[in-house]
Order: structure tokens, then sequence, then C-alpha cells
């Protein structure tokens, strides 16, 4: 597939975000740390939960393969970004190129559906409590997680198959910091409508369906709480989905405005900076989210701490 392209055009070339010299440096810079502050937040969150026993619950499974996806996103684009700004040819191979789609979209997919299954998480455990360990036993959660991974792949491979079975005569320049699907097919020299009606399909079927079972969950969550009679009791319950809830609106809606908006105030310029927030802020703020609003991660962190400090003497003094 990639190779009967080839014949035609052998790279693409990625304009980036600006092209100011001083405001490069000063993106440069911006972007490093936020990459940065994601690969420490995200690793962090993973290792805490690992080492953590009392973390091992359900909701902190699906926690752990999160900060995964998250890492996946930002590390598909970041690098790539980061190295084009003082590059002086800010070329992506074919396969490069294709690869980059295909990561990208495979972690965004994934993470759509898992935040889905933390949501359905957060229900069993507020409405069905006495049930919560058997509905969400572990080889619930494993399935739950092995399924979003797996419709994830088999929606990436169709989407990167059908966008490079399609004829690049030229030009090779993408206006864009990465490889996006829309502004890939803008320079295809072949018809790309039934592309640009399977990339709405899909991101309709799988942003409503995933965002509908989320909301429904939430209608049901929060009719349970106000039926509950203490307000420490309705403040508890609140506070375990607090940090779910934030991260659901921030990620929807960024993925909303940027593929389901109406194509008359579409623009390559500003899906560069909403590109910007579901692949390298998004990925920062997931972490701070969770363990800046809730209790047990805090409590967890405070734990390693104290172990870290209680041991560092005895292992300095032999």
């Amino acid at each position: 597939m990639i190779r009967r392209n080839r014949t035609t055009i052998d790279e693409f070339i990625l304009l980036g975000i600006t092209d100011i010299w001083e405001l490069q440096v000063i993106l440069f810079v911006l972007f490093l740390l936020i990459y940065v502050t994601t690969l420490v937040g995200n690793l962090g969150m993973i290792a805490l939960i690992r080492l953590d026993s009392r973390l091992h619950t359900p909701m902190y499974f699906f926690l752990c393969h999160l900060s995964l996806l998250d890492l996946g996103t930002s590390s598909a684009v970041a690098p790539k970004m980061l190295v084009s700004f003082f590059a002086e040819r800010k070329a992506v191979s074919v396969p490069g190129c294709a690869a980059q789609m295909y990561f990208c979209a495979m972690c965004i997919v994934t993470e759509c559906y898992l935040l889905t299954a933390m949501a359905y998480d957060r229900y069993v455990a507020i409405c069905s409590p006495l049930l919560y360990r058997v509905t969400m036993s572990q080889k619930v959660c494993v399935r739950l997680a092995v399924g979003s991974y797996m419709i994830a792949h088999g929606i990436a491979i169709a989407h990167v198959s059908s966008v490079f079975s399609l004829r690049f005569c030229g030009p090779n320049v993408i206006n864009h910091f990465f490889c996006d699907i829309p502004p890939l097919l803008k320079l295809s020299c072949s018809s790309t409508t039934v592309n640009e009606h399977v990339l709405f399909t899909c991101i309709t079927f799988v942003g409503l369906s995933t965002l509908t079972f989320i909301l429904v969950s939430y209608g049901y969550i929060l009719s349970t709480i106000l039926r509950i009679h203490s307000s420490e009791g309705r403040y508890k319950a609140f506070s375990t989905c607090a940090s779910h809830f934030i991260s659901v609106s921030v990620y929807f809606g960024t993925m909303i405005f940027m593929y389901l908006r109406p194509s008359s105030i579409y623009s390559l310029n500003q899906d560069k900076v909403v590109s910007i927030a579901y692949t390298l802020v998004v990925p920062m703020l997931n972490p701070l989210i969770y363990s800046l609003r809730n209790t047990e991660v805090k409590n967890a962190l405070k734990r390693l701490l104290e172990r870290v400090l209680v041991s560092f003497p005895k292992k300095s003094s032999w």
C-alpha cells in the first residue's frame, strides 16, 4: 500500500506551528516543559498505582491504562514536533507518517472507551455497591480494557489503510505539526469523499456512543447521590466522580470541537491549536487532575514518600 504511493511521493513536509524564529524558541521551551511534565506525571501515576497495593482496584486499573495512553498520544507527536523546530527540513517519510497517524488514532479511540469503562465502574460503585466486587471483577476489567484496545486498533488500521490507499501526486506539504487525517486528505489527488464520510461516521459513532453512555451513567449516579441523606455521604460520593467527570469534560470537549464542528467554521490553523490541546495539554493534565482532586492518590503518594524517607537513613548509614 505505502510502496505504491512512494512512486509519486517519498515523504511529507510538516509546516509546523509557526515559521517565526523567536516564537519557535518560545514554543520549543513551552512544549518541552509540557512533554517532560507529561512523562513525569503519567509514569509517576503508573508507578504509584503499581507500588501501592491499596490502589489495586478497578478504578486505578483503568487509570493506569489511561496514563499509558496519554504517554502514547504525547510521545507519538511531541518528540518529532520538538526536533522539527530546529530542523532544516521538516520531513517525515510516508511509513513514518502512517505510523504516527496509527498510534495517535489508536490511543485517542482507546481513551474514549476507557473513559466509558471508568464511568461504568463509578456507576456500579455508587448505584450497586453491594455487587461491586462481583460486577467489576478482575476478569471483567481486563476484558473491558482489551476490548477497548481491539476496537481502537481496528478503527486506526481502517483509517490509515484508507488514507494511504489514496494517490498523493504533490504538493507534499502538510499544514500541520503531525500527520493528522484531515490535512493529509487535502493533499490527495484522488477523490476523498468516501474517506471523509468514513471518518465522520466513525468519529460520530465512537464519540456519541461513548459520551451518551457516560452521560446516562452519570444521570443514574446523580440520582443515587441525591437520595443519600447525609451531606458527608453525598460529598464522598461526589468526590469519587469529580476527577473522572473533569477529565471527560476536557477530553470530549476538545474532540467534539475538533471533529464534529460545522465545515463552515473549519480552519487548519484553528485545528493546530485544538490538536495541541488533545495531543499535548490533556495528557499532561490528566495525572494532575487525578492526583490533586483524589484523596486516595495523595495518601498513596504520602505513604510512598514516607517509606523512601524512612529507608534513606538506613541505606546511608550502611
